[in-house]
């Protein structure tokens, strides 16, 4: 135990704590980076090893507020809670361009706070409510931006409903064109997640070219001797869903967000791609970035720059969705 907080005490420093937390209002972060990348299971026996109210400082980031840490078998879990409109600060600065139109900002406000709040509701038993890495939505701690900062508190406590309870309100990079149907990504359907049509031509990811080593595919699915690769089927947005790879045992069927999660999700940008083989490469041209279901940020961007208010942009993207003023839970 000993050893374990000295690790911790290398990467960051305290310094004396002084707000207010109410608790019904807060969240809890797990930290994600480049040295803590776990994600404990429902399984994993956890320890606290102590917990503290300062500034933990780790990788350049710092995270205010309540800190906890756990320790299992396979690493420490840092944990910061904090008050929720802090967060969602936090995480608009992090998700988005602070320099975008402030209706998109506002957008991205809501839909922060209700993903948020969303999670803390199904994961309020676990020792974190939600992850602060592309897992969930981006938290890099302190993070102020006056402009998001301002889009956050006008937009307080607004959250997305339907029927009187709070949404998943998934949410992505770039479409390419057309929003995807999330029982085809996460097999579940929801009355206000329908496949849209719209535009993000101005995103940076509008359009892409990836060329992939058969070897490296080999890798990242621990999967040896692969001849060639090829699309077994679709989604009802022309996205691809299956993959045949041809091995010497015969041909194998894959999900293509399995081999975008395993290649890495800025490797292969997205699903909605055609592909050919090229010598001992696989050729991937494609159109967007993330899984496509829900808001596109870059398209809100260019609906905000067209004119449309955040509650239009939301209802575009989110049909039928009430806004409300959440209560403190």
């Amino acid at each position: 135990m000993l050893k374990s907080i000295r690790i911790l005490m290398i990467i960051f420093t305290l310094t004396i704590f002084t707000g207010n937390v109410r608790a019904e209002t807060n969240i809890k972060v797990l930290i994600v980076n480049e040295i803590y990348h776990q994600i404990p299971s429902k399984e994993e026996k956890m320890e606290r090893l102590g917990s503290m109210k300062g500034d933990l400082l780790v990788m350049g980031s710092r995270y205010s507020g309540d800190i906890d840490i756990w320790k299992s078998d396979k690493g420490l879990y840092i944990i910061n809670e904090l008050p929720l409109e802090e967060y969602v600060k936090d995480v608009v600065a992090s998700e988005v361009n602070p320099d975008w139109d402030m209706e998109a900002l506002k957008a991205q406000a809501v839909i922060s706070r209700t993903y948020a709040l969303y999670q803390k509701m199904i994961n309020g038993n676990s020792i974190y409510h939600i992850a602060s890495s592309v897992i969930h939505q981006l938290y890099k701690g302190n993070n102020y931006h006056v402009r998001t900062a301002y889009a956050v508190e006008t937009t307080g406590g607004e959250v997305l409903t339907f029927n009187g309870k709070i949404i998943e309100a998934l949410y992505h990079s770039t479409c390419g064109g057309m929003t995807e149907n999330p029982q085809d990504v996460f097999g579940k359907s929801y009355p206000y997640l329908k496949p849209v049509k719209t535009e993000c031509d101005i995103s940076p990811y509008s359009t892409w070219e990836r060329k992939i080593k058969i070897s490296e595919i080999e890798k990242a699915l621990n999967l040896p001797d692969v001849k060639g690769l090829s699309v077994k089927s679709y989604t009802s947005t022309k996205r691809v869903k299956q993959l045949d790879l041809t091995t010497d045992n015969g041909i194998l069927t894959i999900n293509a967000a399995d081999l975008r999660k395993a290649l890495g999700w800025s490797i292969l940008p997205s699903t909605n791609f055609s592909l050919v083989l090229e010598g001992e490469s696989v050729l991937f041209t494609g159109k967007g970035y993330g899984h496509g279901v829900g808001l596109c940020q870059w398209c809100t961007l260019k609906l905000a720059r067209e004119g449309k208010n955040y509650k239009e942009i939301l209802s575009f993207f989110y049909p039928d969705t009430v806004i409300q003023i959440y209560e403190g839970f």
